[in-house]
């Protein structure tokens, strides 16, 4: 039972050097430890606190990101629309320039048809009239060839003047 229950003097003598263990270690250590603890549980919150900012920041960042790169889209679409309606405003311009000088070509073509043919009906008179006179000379010789022939022909001539 002696274990159970200690003695006074062990008890008083157990006692004081606790509490001399307890004054020494809070007049010497226990203030350190407390710091470093303390200290550490600041830095731990700052670490948290900076991790926050940072998760805040690199939301704000990616959708900034999000924000440019919608833009460069934008601009990429709108870049590539110009670009579309200026290529398509070049062949627009082509086809008319190109359509104006085939007008040009068939006008001319034409004109040079028109010109060629007048000459053709020219030349075709030209020939016909020089035809229509060898065969009227051949005709009026044939006509005249007797003496006959040729006062009836003058008596007929003389009437037609007496008659206008």
């Amino acid at each position: 039972m002696d274990l159970i229950l200690p003695d006074l003097g062990l008890l008083f003598w157990t006692g004081i050097v606790f509490c001399t263990l307890l004054f020494i270690l809070t007049k010497f250590a226990w203030k350190p430890i407390l710091g470093a603890v303390n200290a550490r549980e600041q830095k731990i919150s700052e670490a948290l606190e900076l991790a926050e900012k940072t998760k805040a920041e690199m939301k704000a960042l990616q959708s900034e990101n999000e924000n440019l790169l919608k833009e460069a889209r934008a601009q990429r679409d709108s870049m590539l629309k110009d670009a579309k309606n200026a290529a398509d405003k070049l062949i627009e311009e082509s086809k008319d320039k190109a359509k104006l000088e085939a007008d040009k070509i068939v006008t001319a073509a034409k004109e040079a048809i028109k010109n060629e043919k007048l000459q053709a009906m020219s030349e075709l008179k030209t020939h016909v009239a020089g035809l229509s006179l060898e065969i009227a000379e051949k005709i009026i010789r044939g006509e005249l060839s007797s003496d006959e022939k040729q006062k009836a022909l003058a008596e007929k001539m003389a009437e037609d003047i007496n008659m206008n």
